[in-house]
């Protein structure tokens, strides 16, 4: 009898802990945040007038296809995971789960995303969600241990959410669903050229090259940085210009757009690696600040 228990004890544990894995493998902070990009879009092309069911289900749509790309990520990148301290614990380096299991999770998860999407938006943002999913998993994987061209190449899907929600709402793409497009695609060089000067050192072990210019964290790089935090002021002011928002949101965007690149004039004086820790940690902030703003002063 106590054997039974016993058993079914270790039984529970194993199906627990690769229970654990698979969620693991969606990077649920990195999928949420693309969610509510995706949400953002949507809730700012319907004026604030949403349909919510419509919402929750784009919502779960984009957190699946994003968790779906992050798992072929780390299957295309196991053998690399298992060199860097950041990923080495990741669940296919530490044998958690087999190559076999990440690709059934992530076909399953993927095509459940898309059939989501499929039946509560429309065939343009089907279409963007799986151009989103062959760019990240199949370009922008293999090209980070070409060179910094993977960093262009990645900001793109890391652009689209977005663009997503408004097409999701409105089944088309417009100038003002290219202006929230445009302030996350230029967003995402700082905020990879931030995550790629600190873990310099982790992306060497695998070979990956993603730091602009020579690759070389130093005063060319650090003025890369600044140079595109610079356009996110004049990115960030185009949304009221076009009556898309108010006066207010411009005012918090500029404010935002001032403090990070503030940040970045720092990494030029000292190029130290607290200083691309700030900038880092700054675009973590920059973004749902922005969106969120952007959203309360939207014109109805």
């Amino acid at each position: 009898m106590i054997q039974g228990n016993s058993a079914n004890i270790d039984l529970s544990n194993l199906w627990l802990n690769k229970a654990k894995a698979y969620v693991e493998l969606l990077k649920m902070r990195l999928s949420l945040l693309v969610s509510f990009s995706s949400a953002f879009g949507y809730a700012l092309a319907m004026g604030g007038q949403v349909d919510w069911q419509q919402l929750a289900m784009l919502f779960v749509g984009g957190y699946l296809i994003s968790g779906a790309s992050c798992t072929i990520n780390q299957v295309l990148e196991k053998d690399y995971d298992k060199l860097m301290k950041r990923t080495s614990t990741r669940p296919l380096p530490t044998h958690r789960l087999t190559s076999s299991e990440a690709i059934w999770f992530a076909t399953i998860v993927g095509l459940l995303g898309l059939v989501v999407l499929y039946q509560w938006t429309n065939m343009l943002t089907v279409g963007l969600a799986v151009l989103s999913m062959i760019l990240y998993s199949f370009v922008y994987t293999p090209l980070k241990r070409v060179g910094p061209i993977a960093v262009f190449v990645g900001a793109i899907p890391g652009a689209l959410p977005p663009l997503l929600g408004w097409t999701a709402a409105t089944a088309a793409i417009s100038h003002e669903a290219l202006i929230i497009f445009g302030i996350q695609f230029i967003w995402q060089f700082p905020h990879f050229w931030a995550i790629a000067w600190v873990a310099d050192e982790d992306y060497k072990k695998a070979g990956f090259k993603l730091l602009p210019v020579e690759g070389q964290k130093d005063l060319k790089t650090a003025f890369q940085i600044m140079t595109y935090t610079l356009f996110l002021i004049p990115l960030g002011l185009l949304p009221a210009y076009f009556g898309l928002t108010g006066i207010n949101s411009a005012v918090v965007v500029t404010i935002c757009g001032v403090l990070f690149l503030a940040s970045t004039i720092k990494l030029m004086q000292d190029q130290s690696r607290k200083s691309a820790l700030r900038i880092m940690f700054g675009s973590f902030l920059y973004l749902p600040i922005v969106q969120i703003a952007l959203l309360l002063d939207m014109v109805k």
